[in-house]
C-alpha cells in the first residue's frame, strides 16, 4: 500500500522499517532455533517510543490509531522477521487494548506508561484445553474473598508467560447460564506469580523465540483495584481488542507474504537452471504473479477494516474478512516461495521454511478461519447460526 498514506503513516512504517533492516534474517533464525525472546529488538522499538503506538500520550503513549498500528507491524513482518518479531511487539501493544477502554484509571496511569516504555511484559490468558473456542466454558473460577479474589484453573497458548510480569486473564465469577452463557465472566490484570502457578513451555512448530505455556492456577490473587472493567462483563471488554487485533493479524500475515514473494522472485531471476532463469518458467512466474495479487487484495481490505475503525465505524466484517484473507494469502506466498527454491526451500539457510512455519500460525490464531467464516456467513450474509 504506497498510496493514501499520510506524512506521519509513511513515517511510522519507514521507521518500523529501518529499526527492523537492524535485524538480520541470521538474528531471526538463531533466536528461533534457540528458543530465545528477541530482547535486543524488543528494546529498539522501546527506544524509539513505538510500543506504546496505541497508548494515549496522557499516558506515556504515541496516540495514534489502529492503521499506524497496523503499519508499524506490516513493516515488521516484512523485514523477514517474520512472526517471532511482529509477536514480540505485538504482545506490547494489544493485550492493553481493554485497559485502554474499560481501565480504570489507576490501572491506565500504573501500568500504561511502563508498556510504553517496554519496562512491563504481559501474558495473556484467555484459551484453555477443554474449553476451545468455545470461551462461554472456560472452568478458571475467580472467587471472591473478602477485598481479593482468588483465582484457580489452567491456560493454554499462553504468549509471554516464561517472561511476563502480569497476565491479562478472564475467570468465571458467576456461574454459566445458558440464556446469556458469555455473562459471568471477568478480566483480571494481575501479578503473574511464581508461587501461585506453575508454566509449562509448549513445543511447536514455529514461533519459538516467542514462547507459548500452558499456566496452572492455584490461588492466585488478584486485587479489587485490578479488575478490568465491570465484574461479569469481562468477555465484552476482551471483545474491544480483538476486532483491531484481527486487522493487525491480517497485516503481519500480508507482511511475511510480501517478504516471501520479494526474496522468492529475486532468486527466481538469479538462478539458472537448464540455461535460462527458472523464473521465465511460467510454473514459477505465475504462482509468484498470483501470491503477490492476493497479497495486494488482502492488503487493502486490511487497510480499510482499520480506516472504519480508527473513524469510529463498523467494521466486524472487514476485520474478519481481512484475517481470513491474510492468512490465507500469507501461507500461500510463503509456500510458493518454499516451492520456488526447490530443495533449497526446505534448508533453514535460505530462511523461507522458518516463514513458512511462522506464518500457518495465523490460519488457527487468534480465532480459527471456520469461526471467521461463520461471523461472516451469520452476520453479513443473515444464515443461522451454525455452531
Amino acid at each position: 500500500m504506497e498510496f493514501g498514506l499520510s506524512e506521519l503513516q509513511a513515517s511510522v512504517r519507514r521507521e518500523a522499517a529501518a529499526i527492523a533492516a537492524r535485524f538480520p534474517l541470521d538474528y531471526w533464525a538463531e533466536h528461533d532455533r534457540r528458543e530465545t525472546y528477541p530482547w535486543e529488538f524488543v528494546r529498539a522499538f522501546a527506544e524509539a517510543g513505538w510500543l506504546g503506538v496505541l497508548i494515549p500520550e496522557a499516558y506515556g503513549g504515541v496516540g495514534l490509531g489502529l492503521t499506524e498500528a497496523g503499519l508499524l507491524l506490516q513493516a515488521i513482518a516484512r523485514s523477514g522477521a517474520g512472526t517471532s518479531g511482529a509477536a514480540a511487539i505485538h504482545f506490547y501493544v494489544f493485550p492493553l487494548t481493554p485497559i485502554l477502554h474499560y481501565g480504570s484509571e489507576f490501572l491506565k496511569q500504573t501500568y500504561l506508561p511502563r508498556a510504553a516504555r517496554g519496562e512491563m511484559l504481559v501474558a495473556f490468558g484467555v484459551t484453555e484445553p477443554t474449553a476451545g473456542s468455545d470461551t462461554s466454558r472456560i472452568s478458571t473460577t475467580a472467587r471472591h474473598d473478602g477485598s481479593r479474589w482468588v483465582i484457580s484453573g489452567q491456560k493454554v497458548w499462553t504468549t509471554n508467560a516464561q517472561n511476563a510480569e502480569r497476565i491479562l486473564l478472564l475467570a468465571r465469577t458467576a456461574p454459566r447460564r445458558a440464556e446469556a452463557p458469555l455473562d459471568g465472566l471477568t478480566l483480571f490484570f494481575t501479578r503473574l506469580d511464581r508461587e501461585r502457578c506453575s508454566i509449562r513451555r509448549i513445543e511447536k512448530l514455529g514461533r519459538a523465540a516467542v514462547d507459548s505455556n500452558e499456566v496452572f492456577l492455584d490461588g492466585l490473587v488478584a486485587g479489587e483495584d485490578e479488575v478490568v472493567g465491570e465484574v461479569g462483563r469481562g468477555f465484552y471488554h476482551l471483545l474491544a481488542g480483538l476486532n483491531p487485533e484481527r486487522v493487525v493479524i491480517a497485516l503481519e500475515a500480508v507482511g511475511i507474504g510480501q517478504w516471501a514473494v520479494d526474496y522468492a522472485a529475486t532468486y527466481a531471476r538469479d538462478r539458472i537452471v537448464f540455461d535460462r532463469p527458472i523464473g521465465q518458467n511460467q510454473a514459477i512466474a505465475h504462482p509468484l504473479a498470483g501470491a503477490w495479487a492476493e497479497l495486494q487484495a488482502a492488503e487493502l481490505l486490511g487497510y480499510q477494516a482499520a480506516w472504519l475503525f480508527d473513524h469510529g465505524r463498523p467494521c466486524g466484517a472487514e476485520a474478519n474478512a481481512a484475517k481470513l484473507l491474510g492468512a490465507r494469502a500469507g501461507f500461500r506466498a510463503c509456500d510458493v516461495a518454499l516451492q520456488t527454491f526447490g530443495g533449497f526451500g526446505y534448508a533453514r539457510e535460505t530462511h523461507v521454511e522458518r516463514l513458512w512455519r511462522e506464518v500457518r500460525l495465523y490460519e488457527i490464531a487468534p480465532i480459527s478461519q471456520e469461526m471467521v467464516l461463520n461471523y461472516l456467513a451469520e452476520h453479513v450474509l443473515g444464515l443461522p447460526k451454525s455452531y
